[in-house]
């Protein structure tokens, strides 16, 4: 689990300190000289672009880690007025803001992964991933590629949310936990929680969640939700305390339909009345988005055009941008089966 750098975009100075935070964090990765180059244009080229032309921008900077590999993911999120066509603004030349127009596709060239998502009036969200060394890790076919935003409250240091994933066998295990309150107690309760998930071994959801309780008991107890999800079998297994939202959407269908999953009041660590599993169907080009309470509940993704389609990272930013409540912590983790 990694939290993200969040970084505001409004006014030019502000460029200069995103490129410097983000060059730190590629060096504390292993990233070689030319790699920590590659990042500075990347993220430099991205806050300019938030500068000219976003009502508001942000940076999201996470550190990631796959098959032994470092990686650094770049999320954009901004509120201007989008793009009417996004690959016209790729292509070097174009400009709406009297520049040389070669950013966008420097960033695209530069990256390893890149994504971008525009829509008027709500604006655009561009997702970049650099990795270390010449070997860019690949998702394979029947995996789970997750994307994930996990902040804390505005003016605390520490998130008292926390996520943790893992893939046990043919099981892929999905851990959200959000602490009662927020600061370094609530972050407490949760990362009590994902050091019990990362033990998981062969234990069922339900066992998980009863492991939880007893090791929480010395902490103020959170709210937990743990999903299992089995692609050869289809199905998920989802168990939930405490207000955790997990949603399981079917996009093979022209009209998308999303099953809310069921979790049971209660705070894990304190007072859990029921621990219960429910089975859900996993349906082919199926979405799982679980969220924290810093989430408001009225999303739909069908309001987005094409958003479906993206990748996880871009979900779970827009979502975040789109819903966060603003007064207290949040996570949305967003997981889709690799075709």
């Amino acid at each position: 689990m990694t939290h993200p750098i969040v970084l505001s975009m409004v006014e030019p100075s502000q460029v200069g300190e995103a490129r410097r935070r983000a060059a730190s964090l590629a060096t504390q990765l292993g990233f070689s000289e030319v790699e920590q180059g590659k990042v500075g244009i990347v993220v430099t080229e991205i806050a300019n672009n938030l500068i000219k032309h976003a009502q508001e921008g942000a940076l999201l900077l996470r550190s990631l880690e796959r098959q032994g590999v470092a990686g650094l993911e770049i999320l954009s999120l901004d509120r201007g007025p989008g793009m009417r066509d996004v690959s016209e603004c790729l292509r070097d030349g174009f400009s709406t803001g009297g520049t040389s127009g070669t950013g966008l596709g420097a960033i695209q060239r530069l990256s390893d992964q890149f994504e971008i998502y525009s829509a008027s009036p709500e604006g655009t969200a561009i997702f970049c991933r650099l990795w270390a060394g010449s070997a860019c890790p690949v998702y394979a076919a029947g995996e789970l590629e997750i994307g994930v935003v996990c902040l804390p409250m505005q003016g605390e240091e520490v998130s008292g949310d926390a996520y943790c994933s893992q893939f046990v066998g043919d099981r892929h295990l999905l851990l959200i936990a959000d602490g009662l309150g927020h600061g370094p107690m609530a972050a407490q309760a949760s990362l009590e929680a994902v050091k019990v998930f990362q033990e998981a071994g062969d234990r069922t959801p339900s066992e998980l969640m009863a492991d939880m309780h007893a090791a929480l008991r010395s902490t103020r107890g959170a709210a937990v939700a743990i999903a299992e999800v089995n692609l050869q079998e289809q199905r998920v297994q989802y168990v939930g305390v405490g207000n955790i939202v997990g949603s399981l959407l079917a996009t093979d269908q022209p009209i998308e339909r999303t099953t809310n999953m069921v979790s049971h009041n209660g705070t894990v660590g304190c007072e859990m009345r029921k621990n219960q599993t429910f089975t859900y169907s996993w349906k082919p080009k199926g979405i799982l988005i679980m969220h924290s309470d810093g989430l408001g509940t009225k999303w739909r993704l069908d309001r987005y055009p094409g958003l479906v389609n993206q990748h996880p990272s871009l979900i779970a930013g827009i979502l975040y941008r789109d819903f966060n409540r603003g007064r207290d912590d949040v996570t949305v983790l967003v997981a889709r089966e690799v075709n």
